[in-house]
């Protein structure tokens, strides 16, 4: 076979018919097929190191499932921080064997990569998003507004026997861990924390056509140097926080 020919019949091979197939190639003295033959195996072994961490990520998970509970929900939130815009908080239950490799924090993933992971948690997830705009916010402060988005978003899932919550404590008489850097602990919080932000960028992607000015496409409502020379510029929208500095002082 041509070199071509042999990257083509690699692209989408699976492990085990790989295995077999190496110690073909292996006898071919041609570099470019040594080439194509590292590159395979760096593939191979990142896929294994992401199904690894995928794996010890769903430790919380198997210890609640191994107590009895089978109805595990992850909770996330994104936006306590922004100046303008809603928090938004989901929660999702995913189903069993579900995989995404590279699943994690939603603000170590790449836009492209958040993206495929959304579609593909909707596509099989019991999902609930719960959102909180900014006038609630200055109201009752950004922690009691996180955690009604919370519970809005987890009574959208229907019943949960557990739940596994980012840094959070929840008055809901549901067994409850809260964990520290959770998206990065937890597969379902994870998951949790990719919804919320992809919607809520989505969100503050409309919030742009609606308020010009602010770089709310691209800095989801965080104080950035754009955004607040369009505070200058153009005074307070009615989705800026308006107990947050520094626009409690304008």
């Amino acid at each position: 076979m041509t070199i071509q020919q042999i990257k083509q019949q690699l692209q989408d091979i699976r492990y085990e018919e790989w295995i077999q197939m190496k110690s073909t190639l292996s006898q071919d003295p041609r570099v470019g097929v040594q080439t194509l033959i590292r590159q395979k195996e760096l593939q191979f072994e990142r896929e294994r190191m992401l199904r690894s961490d995928f794996e010890r990520r769903l430790t919380y998970e198997r210890e609640l499932t191994r107590a009895g509970y089978e109805r595990i929900v992850g909770v996330d939130e994104v936006g306590r921080g922004p100046l303008a815009g809603p928090v938004v908080a989901a929660a999702v239950l995913l189903p069993e064997g579900f995989y995404v490799a590279g699943l994690n924090d939603s603000k170590k993933m790449t836009k492209t990569a958040r993206d495929a992971a959304y579609n593909q948690i909707m596509e099989v997830a019991e999902v609930g998003v719960g959102t909180v705009e900014s006038g609630t916010i200055d109201d009752i402060n950004i922690y009691e507004a996180t955690k009604l988005a919370m519970m809005e978003a987890i009574s959208q899932v229907g019943d949960a026997d557990a739940l596994l919550i980012d840094a959070m404590k929840l008055d809901l008489d549901i067994p409850q861990q809260s964990l520290i850097k959770g998206d990065s602990l937890s597969v379902s919080i994870a998951a949790a924390s990719v919804v919320a932000k992809v919607v809520r960028d989505r969100m503050m992607e409309e919030y742009d056509l609606t308020y010009p000015g602010y770089g709310f496409d691209k800095n989801v409502g965080y104080g950035t140097e754009a955004h607040i020379e369009g505070l200058r510029r153009l005074g307070v929208t009615p989705i800026h926080r308006r107990t947050f500095a520094p626009i409690k002082h304008m």
